[in-house]
């Protein structure tokens, strides 16, 4: 069975302390010292046994993160954008998709069309 990448993990890899806040980081692409200044800050604001709570439930529910999740940080950077917007994700993907489409027509186009240039280059290599 392969790993979702669109799941939340523990990124223990990048952890301070249970790879909470760090796999919020990586779910999330924020930067996980922002992560974790605000969860600091949220349990000195008044919320304090129920952070604690939320940050152990999360360690005890949540999957340690897969050694090779991501290909490289190009990759991480893709599924964190689908895991924020799946319709933006898919209109750029489309988008790109369209875009090759569109050249690979023009270079078809140039090859098919009546290029005498180039068939009497081809003519004179026989």
């Amino acid at each position: 069975m392969s790993a979702s990448r669109t799941k939340f993990y523990l990124d223990k890899q990048n952890a301070k302390w249970l790879g909470v806040c760090s796999g919020i980081a990586d779910y999330t692409g924020v930067d996980v010292t922002w992560v974790r200044i605000g969860t600091v800050l949220l349990t000195l604001a008044g919320g304090f046994p129920w952070t604690l709570i939320a940050y152990w439930v999360a360690a005890w529910v949540a999957n340690p993160k897969p050694l090779g999740l991501y290909e490289s940080a190009e990759d991480a950077k893709f599924w964190q954008g689908v895991r924020q917007s799946p319709a933006r994700t898919t209109r750029d993907v489309r988008a790109k998709f369209r875009d090759i489409d569109r050249r690979l027509a023009d270079v078809e186009l140039y090859y098919t069309s009546r290029n005498t240039r180039l068939a009497d280059e081809i003519d004179s290599l026989r």
